[in-house]
């Protein structure tokens, strides 16, 4: 026995065992921790799966492509004389937006107008001659031929200096200038792009196995409703709809191209953008299993379940859809098993379990369910 003190109390060590006095009282440390680890062992929390119908939604990466985005293009060559418009400008259709120099046009125009009314006088006289019998009906015919034909220059002359000044096709948002005033410009070449945005297009590729799934069924109105969740994570305003799909398969993908219309009244989105969309459908009579309820073995998801006679196995379940916090489970368990869902590591199979029974919609109050 070896005898410490230390302020007012005085202990004993015994055997190995250490004894603390105070004021007369004894107070065995180890004994005591040992009590509340057995307070801190929690019980095992069994509940079962819930039967519920529920929407579950598919995220796909989009492009978002403006309903008309054409390029301004120069049609004829010569010097560009005038811009008349500014980069993130909106037009309205007719508006004027370039003019090149027209000098050369001009002059082709007028040539042709006073080659025209030669071929009208020549004509004018061929008919008086030819109603006098002077001439024949074939020459006042080649009269009349070169009449047009030099009318069809004319028009032509017209045309090219109609090319000349560019006005914006349709209402839309000019992109950037890619030449300025006084610049040559060659037939073709890129003057800006004009979009209209008032309307978007959004592009998401579906894998195989969903569009077997989305086409081979008749699809209601609301399966063809989709939503946006732009670049931020906001979900954007104004629902979209589903209104193509296109014709082939890309085979190194194996995904086939989607395309929702947006309307897009505020000119938010743009022509370029890429975003997410979520489409969303209704799973009848789903059983659900909270996601922390299970565990995975080589690749396999498995739950615990306590059977009858309270003794727990471990049981395989296959799982169909993931949605946040829960999967819903296509076979293995049913909604009159009874399954661990907190506890998990102090349950043992084939052992007996204490715990403690919580009905479904006490055991998923707490989870994120997106469920209906």
């Amino acid at each position: 026995m070896k005898l410490r003190g230390s302020g007012g109390w005085i202990t004993f060590l015994c055997g190995g065992v250490a004894t603390a006095f105070l004021l007369g009282g004894c107070h065995k440390p180890q004994e005591g921790h040992e009590h509340e680890k057995e307070e801190e062992k929690a019980k095992l929390v069994v509940s079962r799966p819930m039967r519920k119908d529920t929407v579950v939604s598919r995220d796909f990466v989009c492009q978002i492509r403006s309903s008309r985005n054409i390029e301004i293009r120069a049609l004829e060559r010569g010097y560009l004389e005038s811009v008349a418009v500014t980069e993130g400008q909106t037009v309205k259709q007719g508006d004027a937006m370039f003019k090149i120099l027209p000098l050369v046009y001009q002059a082709e125009l007028r040539r042709a107008e006073a080659e025209a009314q030669v071929a009208k006088v020549e004509y004018d006289n061929t008919k008086r001659l030819a109603d006098t019998k002077i001439v024949s009906e074939t020459e006042l015919a080649i009269a009349w031929a070169k009449l047009e034909k030099e009318k069809a220059h004319v028009n032509l002359a017209q045309a090219h200096l109609g090319f000349t000044d560019i006005r914006a096709p349709f209402p839309g948002l000019v992109d950037r200038l890619h030449l300025r005033n006084g610049s040559l410009v060659d037939e073709g070449d890129l003057l800006t792009t004009l979009s209209d945005n008032s309307e978007v297009w959004v592009y998401f590729n579906v894998p195989e196995s969903d569009y077997l799934e989305y086409a081979s069924q008749a699809q209601p109105e609301d399966r063809k409703i989709v939503e946006l969740v732009m670049a931020n994570r906001k979900v954007f305003p104004h629902p979209g709809r589903i209104n193509a799909i296109e014709a082939e398969f890309n085979n190194e993908t194996g995904t086939i191209p989607f395309r929702a219309d947006f309307p897009n009244p505020n000119q938010l989105l743009r022509h370029g953008e890429t975003g997410t969309i979520r489409m969303r459908k209704l799973v009848k009579d789903a059983v659900l299993v909270p996601q922390k309820a299970t565990f995975e073995v080589l690749d396999h998801h498995y739950v615990l379940v306590v059977g009858k006679d309270d003794v727990v196995s471990q049981q395989r379940i296959h799982i169909s859809e993931e949605i946040e916090d829960v999967f819903l489970v296509s076979s293995g368990v049913t909604d009159k098993d009874r399954i661990v869902v907190e506890g998990i590591r102090q349950a043992k199979p084939g052992e007996k379990a204490e715990f403690e029974f919580l009905e479904p919609e006490a055991a998923f109050k707490n989870l994120k369910l997106r469920a209906e």
